[in-house]
């Protein structure tokens, strides 16, 4: 058998399906787990990256639509496209993984606060402006 340990760093692909078939056949011994480890610790963390990129994109939208008066008019249709995208995104996301339910409340108001911080370049936000992860949420809210 191909020595796994070598083949995640020059093949990662062929690392993945012979360690599929390591598994398969219960070749215990001849795991790469401190490798497999990393991997799946990595797909939890992927997970993760991708629930707060939704995220604060979706907030991003919410201000715009809120706060930006001089383009308001003219991207309303799209912006309101992208917050029910990345909505319907994250939804997909805490369907397929509710235990990041948790997370994404732990995390909503430094996400919040990453995107206002990020849309302050284009428009005024009033300093207490806060919208509750469940209010976000909600189909049909635009802000």
């Amino acid at each position: 058998m191909t020595n796994l340990k070598q083949l995640h760093d020059r093949d990662f692909n062929l690392w993945i399906e012979k360690t599929k078939e390591a598994i398969q056949n219960r070749d215990f011994a001849n795991m790469d787990w401190d490798n497999l480890l990393d991997e799946i610790d990595d797909m939890g963390k992927s997970e993760k990256r991708s629930l707060d990129s939704y995220m604060q994109r979706l907030i991003e939208h919410i201000l715009k639509l809120r706060y930006w008066d001089e383009e308001v008019e003219r991207c309303r249709k799209s912006w309101q496209q992208e917050v029910v995208n990345f909505r319907n995104r994250i939804n997909r996301i805490l369907k397929k993984n509710p235990s990041l339910k948790n997370y994404l409340k732990s995390e909503y108001s430094d996400i919040y606060q990453d995107a206002i911080s990020t849309m302050r370049f284009d428009f005024e936000i009033p300093e207490d402006d806060i919208v509750e992860v469940e209010q976000i949420m909600k189909d049909g809210y635009f802000g």
